[in-house]
């Protein structure tokens, strides 16, 4: 458990709190590009880490993330006039380019005008489009290198990505995504009153496979079977691998490896080698709300149009939003729970794997409060997170840089399964699955 000082510390990351210094020295994901969809499109609200902006894509294409006030009487710029290379607020005309700069001051002299131009500039973030993503830097000074995610570095017609709102703090929705063990009981299903693999639901007693299925099926009797996973977690140059073991078929045991990767992100587990890759971004809104940057990609082969359907629909971890990227089963309507699935097919008897996990991290609160936990071994991957995260608030504070702000090529990893013999060292399968102990792709 935590103590409240502790909590308020993971939780906070508004300007000047700690771990709001510790997301100021990474790239953060802000939007996706298709929504500022062409030249001179209608700006987009924005809040990231409790500051307000707007986001707008100029008639050359480049894209500007500034403040939300128009110096001159405070007017929001979210009515601004996207024209001619700028931004131009509605209420007298001031104008902005994606830097920041005022370039025109219409309701002034042009003596008047040119000495307030340089005064009158307004903030804007440093800007990145990369991957299908527009990336926002909100530190002093200059950005470090963006970091190297395998999915923004593929061919476009090998992702996807797509984002959701999530109703409670970032830190508590990124430990639901860090802890593998609550699949063995969130995601089941249920068949004749008993907690089954998702592949067993609807079955009939000769339909269930015991032993030796295929492993692509198999690793979801497995889950259901070894609901108390062994976590070893190993460190590396951006984060930590977090490896998963349960009992399989054969003396086999069956890994789940998860990447978490500073300050907010993670690769999630579930694939072997031949299986698209899957990855989310918890962006914090306000300390009670955040975004989910959520990720699919194949490095060998472009996804299928059903693929992609699919995903936009909501399947795993990408949820069914509606036209605002607000899940259409949320908190208002209790994820519009079926008790009569509950008890029949569905261990929760809420439809998608992407809403049971935000119905569970929802209910804990909008703040979970952690000094009243009572933790087990299953939580080792979430303690490790949390003591990551303090380590990185102490970096900052003493004046150093926090894990992987300069190793930008240390993103470059994947997480996934594997199968392997009981008596094999957790190093050489992490070594024969990736590659590299931190899991760097062979």
């Amino acid at each position: 458990m935590l103590t409240a000082a502790e909590n308020k510390t993971l939780t906070e990351t508004g300007f000047e709190t700690p771990m709001g210094d510790v997301f100021r020295r990474y790239w953060t994901p802000a939007l996706l590009s298709r929504e500022l969809p062409t030249p001179n499109s209608g700006p987009v609200r924005l809040t990231l880490l409790g500051e307000d902006f707007i986001a707008f894509r100029d008639s050359n294409g480049e894209i500007g993330i500034v403040n939300a006030r128009c110096p001159h009487r405070n007017a929001n710029l979210f009515f601004g006039r996207n024209e001619d290379c700028g931004l131009r607020c509605v209420y007298h005309g001031w104008k902005f380019d994606v830097h920041g700069n005022c370039v025109d001051i219409p309701n002034a002299s042009p003596e008047v005008a040119s000495r307030l131009k340089p005064d009158a500039g307004i903030r804007a973030l440093q800007v990145r489009e990369w991957g299908d993503v527009i990336w926002a830097f909100l530190g002093d000074g200059e950005a470090p290198e963006l970091p190297q995610f395998e999915f923004a570095k593929v061919p476009p017609s090998h992702r996807f990505v797509s984002k959701k709102f999530q109703q409670c703090n970032w830190a508590q929705a990124c430990e639901g995504g860090l802890d593998t063990a609550h699949f063995s009981y969130l995601h089941a299903g249920i068949n004749d009153g008993k907690k089954v693999g998702l592949h067993q639901v609807g079955k009939s007693r000769e339909e269930i496979a015991g032993q030796n299925e295929p492993t692509h099926r198999a690793r979801f009797r497995w889950l259901i079977e070894d609901g108390e996973p062994r976590f070893t977690v190993l460190d590396h140059a951006a984060g930590a691998l977090m490896c998963a073991a349960r009992t399989a078929d054969s003396d086999d045991v069956y890994y789940r490896m998860t990447q978490f990767l500073m300050p907010n992100h993670s690769l999630a587990p579930g694939n072997f080698p031949e299986d698209n890759n899957l990855g989310n971004t918890w962006v914090p809104i306000d300390d009670t709300s955040c975004w989910i940057f959520c990720y699919c990609w194949n490095p060998d082969r472009p996804l299928r149009e059903d693929e992609c359907r699919q995903l936009a629909s909501g399947s795993g971890i990408f949820a069914e939003v509606d036209d605002r990227y607000v899940p259409l089963r949320q908190r208002e309507n209790d994820y519009l729970i079926d008790r009569d699935a509950q008890r029949n097919e569905s261990y929760t008897g809420i439809r998608g794997i992407s809403e049971q996990d935000a119905a569970i991290a929802d209910s804990q609160g909008l703040i979970v409060d952690r000094t009243n936990e009572m933790l087990v071994q299953t939580d080792l991957g979430v303690v490790r997170f949390r003591q990551t995260m303090f380590d990185a608030a102490a970096s900052v504070a003493s004046g150093s840089e926090p894990l992987g702000a300069d190793r930008p090529d240390a993103y470059f990893v994947r997480s996934g399964d594997a199968v392997a013999s009981s008596k094999s060292k957790l190093e050489d399968v992490v070594s024969a699955r990736f590659g590299q102990m931190g899991g760097y792709p062979r």
